[in-house]
């Protein structure tokens, strides 16, 4: 527990905050019963404010152990027998929790918290708060039907974060409260977590609005200040703002049964349920299972338990070894700090654990390195994968064709029912789609390769500074589009279709 507050420690977390590009950060450990925290630089640059253990973090997915343990809390309820870990999701919520094709009737609520459902991330596929109609807990629960699974249920791991959402709303239907009430009632007040909220409006509707960290990402040399923006439609996969000293207490429930958390719901949430990476060899340390809102894996001879989380501008990881009853968080504001993150825990846990292999996690990861590598590789892996893509489309072309039919021909609106809508323009001579309406905000601009309906499109998501190329095609007819094929889901081979259906 001295640990935080050792000269040589904190030197090294400041040589990491400035070799990594960190603004600041905050950790916390949990020792039996004690609790200890710490924070380092910057929580915002302009206006310069310091990270503080009190300050706001959106902890990302790190969320999903607070929805699994919300879920857990209505199996272990007298009053809702019927909600069990077996039970088939549709049961639960008949005519509203449907996933396409016939195989996937049996969906349990253990499998859609264990990531193992087959459906795909879709991740562009939802609705965010600049939409005409923005999506929210129940639609994206309906809208699971019209989207495509990619794995028969329980064979593969399929990271879905809509599972989580759809979720929260199995909560709020069985229990008859919204989710943020379920949460204070049944988590958040029973552990004295009174710094913790579900969505930004919420902390500024409590006027904390200026404890929050400032996000940011480290381009070109710089910082660049990342806006943190309300996300209704992603809560139980995220959208948790929370207080290093809050997720403190998470963890130390966690650890020693406490409040809300029994050992037998502590126990089915840190269950092994399935292998994340069916190529490791399972009796390897490495080797990482999904329980219910958490990760597993074996580490110095001891099971560790952890979830790491991530949003636009903010980094951070929880963890606990139970038989240690050690555990701790660390939160940063930074988009690239994962590595940083990944240092110091292992760093925390060889301490207590005396761990034999302190250099595999220390030594293989270059405490510093060449920015400038870095930009460049990604560059080229970028001209690879065009190329790659390129000759996908048309084997053997070494130059793109020129473009013949006007670009009127293919401009328009085009739906996808599990996509919904989007708007192919002309902008400045090329095609273009404004995603931003999206939870993950992106455009699309098009690059002609051959046939008049073959491109390779640009992805550039709103947080991003770089672009990622994918294919498209149109369907033709009568030299007018009629559809629109867009390889916006990487898990799936096939496009994601949109018919035309204005303009």
């Amino acid at each position: 527990m001295d640990l935080l507050q050792s000269a040589d420690f904190t030197a090294y977390v400041k040589k990491l905050i400035e070799r990594h590009h960190v603004p600041g950060l905050a950790i916390a450990i949990v020792q039996d019963d004690k609790v200890s925290s710490a924070a380092y630089g910057k929580a915002s640059l302009e206006p310069a404010r310091d990270f503080t253990t009190d300050t706001l973090f959106c902890v990302g997915s790190a969320a999903k152990s607070l929805t699994a343990a919300s879920v857990a809390l209505l199996v272990e309820d007298d009053k809702h027998p019927e909600v069990q870990f077996d039970a088939p999701v549709s049961k639960l919520l008949p005519g509203e929790f449907v996933l396409p094709g016939e195989d996937h009737d049996d969906v349990t609520v253990e499998d859609v918290l264990s990531h193992r459902t087959g459906m795909a991330p879709h991740e562009y596929a939802i609705l965010g708060p600049r939409a005409k109609q923005p999506d929210d807990a129940r639609s994206i629960t309906m809208n699971l039907r019209n989207l495509s699974v990619i794995a028969p249920n329980r064979e593969e791991f399929t990271y879905c974060n809509m599972m989580y959402t759809a979720s929260t709303y199995l909560v709020e239907r069985i229990s008859g409260m919204p989710f943020s009430d379920f949460l204070r009632q049944r988590i958040f007040d029973p552990l004295g977590m009174n710094s913790s909220y579900l969505l930004l409006d919420s902390v500024k509707a409590k006027g904390q609005g200026d404890r929050v960290a400032t996000g940011y990402s480290w381009e070109k040399g710089q910082h660049r200040e990342i806006h943190c923006c309300d996300g209704p439609e992603a809560q139980g996969a995220g959208q948790i703002f929370s207080s290093i000293d809050d997720y403190a207490r998470w963890v130390k429930a966690m650890i020693r049964h406490e409040g809300p958390i029994t050992e037998r719901i502590s126990t089915a949430l840190t269950t092994k349920r399935i292998q994340t990476d069916p190529e490791q060899d399972e009796k390897q340390e490495s080797c990482t299972f999904y329980a219910l809102g958490w990760q597993v894996h074996e580490y110095g001879g001891h099971k560790m338990v952890s979830h790491d989380g991530g949003e636009p501008g903010y980094q951070c990881n929880h963890f606990f070894l139970p038989e240690l009853n050690f555990g701790g968080a660390i939160f940063s504001n930074c988009d690239q700090a994962d590595t940083l993150v990944s240092l110091l825990m292992y760093r925390l846990i060889d301490d207590v654990a005396h761990a034999d292999q302190k250099s595999q996690h220390s030594d293989s990861v270059s405490e510093s390195g060449s920015e400038s590598e870095s930009v460049s590789d990604e560059d080229e892996d970028d001209d690879g994968l065009e190329e790659e893509l390129r000759q996908e489309l048309s084997p053997g072309i070494e130059q793109p064709q020129p473009q013949k039919i006007p670009l009127s021909a293919y401009t328009g609106r085009y739906w996808n029912k599990g996509y919904r809508g989007i708007e192919v323009e002309e902008r400045d001579g090329v095609l273009h789609v404004d995603g931003t309406d999206r939870s993950y905000g992106f455009t699309l601009s098009f690059k002609h390769i051959c046939e008049q309906t073959k491109y390779i499109c640009y992805v550039t998501q709103t947080f991003e500074s770089s672009d990622l190329p994918i294919k498209a095609e149109f369907r033709l007819e009568d030299n007018k589009a009629v559809k629109l094929g867009l390889h916006l889901e990487e898990r799936i081979d096939d496009y994601i279709w949109f018919d035309k259906v204005d303009g």
